[in-house]
């Protein structure tokens, strides 16, 4: 592929996936090569190319008489996707301790644990998540690099690309919920700081525990958000959820 050819792919998966993520884009809508090439001005095999990318992400659905949709997804899709993060995390966590995470990793780790103490420590003055978000996506991407693992990089990249399941996904939903928000971040902090202190002290089982139950923050976010009424009124990807019962 040449390199205007992989310009022209990225333009269009970034385009697509950002009309499917902001709810322009609804469940069930057909998404073809000639609507990519009008929209984002890319030739049909860039197109073409964009849209296989997308059904291989998951947002995106072949069809029986070919062609793709925009695939829904159920709120057990949802929790789903955010186990299988927190069980990749986990692994990150173990291999980090186990296989001895440098010293130079462990400095970083430590202080952005400090600068989410000063974020947390600030919701009670301002409440402003813009500096934990920033802070929490540094932490976790510190995470898997500590495991010094390509595949996990990899696999969470993967389970990432979906809307749901980065670990920032419904933090800034919930700004109405401060005394709730503030309650998960406080313990989600504190777990924060266990996981370097176990990775550190190389107890490989310990970090993996710690990081899959940290996991369950964001699901804790999402029963908040789905229990707030209208969610979908403040992100914009929850239109791509399907009726079902969240177990």
């Amino acid at each position: 592929m040449t390199d205007d050819a992989s310009s022209q792919t990225l333009k269009a998966v970034l385009g697509l996936r950002g009309l499917i993520l902001e709810g322009e884009l609804r469940p069930g809508t057909r998404v073809s090569e000639p609507l990519l090439v009008e929209r984002f001005g890319v030739s049909r095999t860039p197109a073409r190319t964009a849209l296989v990318r997308m059904n291989e992400e998951g947002l995106l659905e072949q069809l029986p008489s070919g062609g793709f949709a925009v695939k829904g997804f159920t709120e057990q899709d949802l929790a789903d996707a955010i186990e299988i993060r927190g069980t990749l995390e986990g692994m990150a966590a173990r291999f980090a301790a186990e296989r001895g995470a440098p010293s130079e990793l462990l400095t970083r780790m430590d202080r952005c644990v400090s600068d989410l103490d000063r974020a947390v420590a600030a919701l009670s003055i301002h409440f402003d998540l813009d500096d934990f978000v920033r802070f929490n996506d540094e932490f976790h991407a510190l995470l898997v690099e500590a495991s010094g693992s390509e595949m996990i990089a990899h696999s969470l990249q993967r389970v990432m690309s979906l809307p749901f399941a980065a670990p920032n996904a419904f933090i800034e939903s919930q700004r109405a919920d401060v005394q709730g928000v503030v309650q998960i971040l406080v313990n989600a902090q504190d777990q924060h700081r266990t996981i370097v202190e176990a990775i550190r002290n190389r107890q490989g089982a310990r970090a993996q525990a710690l990081t899959i139950e940290h996991s369950f923050a964001a699901t804790r976010y999402l029963r908040l958000v789905l229990a707030s009424g209208e969610p979908s009124r403040r992100i914009a990807a929850l239109t791509l959820i399907k009726a079902s019962r969240f177990r």
